[in-house]
């Protein structure tokens, strides 16, 4: 008998919302503000370079070694600046400053269409939700501002649990947090291994979302891909009869 479905769990990013301009040009945006005229495309490559050598290097925002996510992003943004020839210490720290308090505002956000109907839907239907993302410290504060916050009973980040998805550490700590069987919850995300293959891993109900049809592993059946959170409700009713 498939015991019946009490709570969701979200990631975020590119699941619940998006990055509402590139990297680049938001880095550019910054960067005129204090004189400087760099190329987006110059400033996005250097900082994928930047930001998958900090991630190797210092993974989960370099908590297991002593830093905190604004001391890892502001780095991030020193490197990608420097890379594109800026050498002036003031500035690259004035611009590390700026973008990563930036980036907790509504402005450079964009909530998908779907997102607050489907998260009210699932409350209607009596299912708690909770938030399991790899983000720092600043993802509560722009659920709130983005207007998501409410939705949710828990939020739960890499950076404050220490342990990032797709170690199965971080979903047992949420599951800890909902006080139910692994198969009573399901979990919902944009991302193959983190979200998809490392919650089911635990037991979980994951289900993949592939809005722009990206995915092609053949080990994911029709009824856990979603390529909207439209068509979520109707595979989640099926868990509640």
């Amino acid at each position: 008998m498939r015991a019946p479905l009490r709570w969701v769990l979200w990631d975020v990013k590119d699941t619940l919302l998006k990055v509402r301009a590139s990297v680049g040009e938001q880095y550019c945006k910054e960067s005129e503000r204090v004189g400087l005229s760099l190329s987006p495309a110059e400033v996005e490559a250097a900082f994928l370079q930047a930001y998958r050598h900090h991630s190797k290097k210092y993974p989960n925002y370099g908590v297991a070694q002593g830093l905190d996510g604004q001391t890892w992003w502001m780095a991030v943004v020193r490197v990608t600046f420097s890379q594109c020839g800026v050498q002036d210490p003031a500035l690259l720290n004035t611009m590390a400053h700026n973008l990563y308090h930036n980036f907790s505002n509504a402005e450079n956000w964009e909530v998908f269409p779907d997102s607050n109907k489907t998260l009210e839907r699932c409350s209607s239907l009596g299912l708690k939700l909770g938030v399991v993302s790899n983000f720092d410290s600043r993802l509560e504060g722009i659920l709130r501002v983005c207007g998501l916050l409410s939705h949710f009973s828990f939020v739960i980040t890499s950076e404050q649990a220490c342990v990032a998805k797709p170690s199965p550490a971080i979903f047992k700590q949420a599951l800890q947090k909902c006080g139910v069987p692994a198969a009573s919850v399901a979990h919902v995300g944009d991302h193959y291994v983190k979200d998809y293959i490392a919650s089911r891993y635990v037991g979980i109900n994951g289900f993949l979302l592939d809005r722009h049809h990206k995915h092609d592993q053949t080990d994911v059946p029709r009824e856990h891909r979603l390529s909207s959170l439209e068509e979520l409700l109707a595979k989640l009713q099926q868990h509640m009869e």
